[in-house]
C-alpha cells in the first residue's frame, strides 16, 4: 500500500484494501497515488486531497460489502458522484475510501403511466429527460451542470436549476429513495405511492450530504412537457432596478417557469462563449419564462412584459421561436464556464435571500469588490432569492485565494443578516461549515448531531462535512472576537 504515513487508521485502511481485492476486481479498488489523484477535489478545487484508497462498486450488493468491510474496521467512507458539487462535499479522506458510484449509471425503469423513472445514482441530470421524451415527459430539476452531474449528487445536494422557482428543487421531485447505512444495511426513504405511512424522511436524506447514508437508487417525479415555452429577455440600466422588478413580478402573483438575473459583467463573458443575443448595453437582464398552453403562455407573457415596463426595464425581448428561447437559457447556463475563460480561477457562491433584499445584497458585493479589489460577476436565480456571485481570483497570486474566501464569508454572512440563508442548492459540505455556526445556535446544531449520530453513530460516513463541531464554533467565536477566521489548516490548497 503506498501511503505517505502510519498510524492506527492507514493501518486499518490497508487492511480494508486487502478485503476488498478479495471480492472486487483490482480494477475497481484503487490506492496506487496516481490513480487516486483524480479524486482529490470536487468542483470546489480549491480545497484537495488524495484519497488514500478509492472503491467503484456496480451494484448494490458491492455497496453493502464495502460499507460493511470499511464499518467493521472504522475507516471512514465519502461517498462521490459525478464531481460537479462546488461545497466540497465530495472532498475525500487520505485515511479513508472515497466510494465512488459512477459506474452505477443505469435508468433502471420508465413509467410513463404513473410518471416515475427509477434511476441508479450515476444516472446523469439530463439522462433522465432524454429517456422520458419518446413518452412527452421530462424530469424538471435542471442544474446549470446537468450534462454531467449525477442524480445520487443530486439527492445529496438537493440542486435545483433554472427552472426551481415553478417546479421547485430535488426534493420536490423525487418519491422514494432506497440505498445502505454505514453498516450496509438497507435502508428506504419515501415511498412510490400517493403518501408514506409514518414519518416523511424524503426531506432529511435530500440535501444530507452523503452523511446518512449511501443512495443506490431513485424514483423520480417525471412531468408532462408543456405545449409552449416562451421567454422574455428584459434589459435594465441598473442593477437594482433589476432586482426590484424580480419582487415586483411576484409580489403581482405571477410565478414565471423561470426567472434568472445576471450582470453586465456575467453577460458580457456569456456573450463571447455563446452568442446568445444579449444586451451588452444593459447593466442587467432578466431572463423570464413562461411555460403551459398557448394561451395560458400567451396571457402570462403579457403580464410580465407589462410588470417589467412598469419596472424600468429599456428593453424587452421575447423569444420568437424555440431554437432562440434556448439560446437565451444556453448563455445563462454557461455563465459558469463562460466566466471561467476570462479569469485563471473564480469562486462560485449559493446564497439565499428574500427578493426584495436583491437591490441591498448587490450594492453589498459591490462594496466588497472594492474592499477585497477583487470582480465579482453575479448570476441569481432572482425568482427564489438564490445568489450565485462568482468571484474572479488567481490562485498563483499568494494572498487571492484568502481574499476571496474572506470575500465570500461577508457575502453569506450578509445574507444571513437580511433574512436569507447560506446556501440555496450547492449545500454546506466544507465551504460554508464556518458560516453554520454563525446561521444556527447550539441547541439547533446539536439537533443536527443528534440525527447524524442516530444514522451513523461512529461518524464515518463523509466526516467533517455540513454539521461544524463544537470545537469548530467555540474556535470561531474566538477568531471573530479577535477579528481573524478560521482557516482550513489540514486541507492542502492547489
Amino acid at each position: 500500500m503506498n501511503t505517505p504515513v502510519t498510524g492506527p487508521r492507514f493501518l486499518r485502511q490497508a487492511e480494508v484494501v486487502g478485503r476488498l481485492l478479495a471480492r472486487l476486481p483490482s480494477s475497481r479498488v484503487l490506492y496506487a497515488h496516481e490513480d487516486t489523484k483524480p479524486y482529490e477535489c470536487d468542483g470546489l478545487s480549491a480545497y484537495r486531497e488524495v484519497p488514500g484508497v478509492v472503491v467503484i462498486p456496480e451494484d448494490d450488493d458491492e455497496v453493502a460489502f464495502i460499507l460493511k468491510t470499511c464499518h467493521a474496521s472504522q475507516v471512514p467512507v465519502v461517498a462521490r458522484g459525478a464531481g460537479t458539487g462546488l461545497s466540497g462535499g465530495a472532498l475525500p479522506m487520505r485515511d479513508g475510501v472515497l466510494l465512488s458510484l459512477a459506474k452505477m449509471k443505469r435508468i433502471l425503469a420508465i413509467d410513463p403511466v404513473g410518471r416515475i423513472a427509477r434511476v441508479q445514482p450515476g444516472v446523469r441530470n439530463l439522462a433522465v429527460s432524454e429517456a422520458a421524451a419518446p413518452y412527452g415527459l421530462y424530469y424538471a430539476p435542471d442544474p446549470s451542470s446537468q450534462i454531467a452531474c449525477s442524480i445520487g449528487g443530486n439527492v445529496a445536494e438537493n440542486s435545483g436549476g433554472v427552472h426551481c422557482l415553478k417546479y421547485g428543487l430535488t426534493v420536490h421531485n423525487i418519491l422514494r429513495v432506497r440505498g445502505f447505512t454505514v453498516e450496509g444495511e438497507p435502508i428506504e426513504f419515501g415511498s412510490e405511492a400517493l403518501d408514506v405511512a409514518g414519518l416523511d424522511l424524503i426531506p432529511l436524506i435530500t440535501g444530507s450530504e452523503g452523511m446518512l447514508a449511501v443512495t443506490t437508487e431513485v424514483s423520480l417525479k417525471l412531468l408532462p412537457k408543456p405545449e409552449v415555452a416562451r421567454c422574455i429577455m428584459a434589459s435594465f440600466d441598473d442593477v437594482e432596478a433589476a432586482g426590484n422588478a424580480v419582487a415586483a413580478i411576484i409580489g403581482a402573483g405571477i410565478i414565471p417557469a423561470g426567472l434568472e438575473m445576471m450582470d453586465q459583467p456575467a453577460t458580457r463573458a456569456v456573450e463571447e462563449f455563446v452568442h446568445a443575443g444579449y444586451d451588452l448595453d444593459a447593466k442587467a437582464i432578466l431572463l423570464c419564462e413562461s411555460d403551459g398552453t398557448r394561451e395560458e403562455v400567451e396571457e402570462e407573457i403579457g403580464r410580465m412584459q407589462a410588470v417589467l415596463e412598469q419596472s424600468g426595464a429599456t428593453g424587452v425581448r421575447v423569444s420568437v421561436n424555440e431554437a432562440e428561447r434556448l439560446r437565451f437559457w444556453a448563455g445563462r447556463k454557461a455563465a459558469f464556464p463562460a466566466v471561467g475563460r476570462i479569469s485563471p480561477d473564480y469562486y462560485c457562491m449559493d446564497g439565499t435571500i428574500p427578493r426584495k433584499r436583491l437591490g441591498e445584497i448587490l450594492r453589498f458585493i459591490a462594496a466588497m469588490e472594492q474592499k477585497y479589489q477583487l470582480r465579482c460577476p453575479n448570476v441569481f436565480h432572482a425568482g427564489d432569492g438564490n445568489l450565485h456571485p462568482l468571484i474572479l481570483f488567481d490562485a498563483n497570486k499568494p494572498d487571492e485565494l484568502q481574499r476571496t474566501e474572506q470575500f465570500a464569508a461577508e457575502v453569506l454572512r450578509k445574507c444571513i443578516e437580511v433574512g436569507g440563508t447560506i446556501t440555496g442548492e450547492h449545500g454546506v459540505g466544507i465551504e460554508k461549515i464556518n458560516e453554520m455556526c454563525v446561521q444556527f445556535e447550539p441547541h439547533e446544531l446539536a439537533c443536527f448531531r443528534g440525527i447524524k449520530a442516530a444514522f451513523d453513530p461512529l461518524g464515518l460516513l463523509n466526516p467533517g462535512k455540513n454539521i461544524p463541531s463544537l470545537h469548530r464554533c467555540a474556535e470561531l467565536g474566538h477568531m471573530h472576537v479577535s477579528g481573524g477566521r478560521l482557516p482550513f489548516p489540514d486541507l492542502p490548497r492547489f
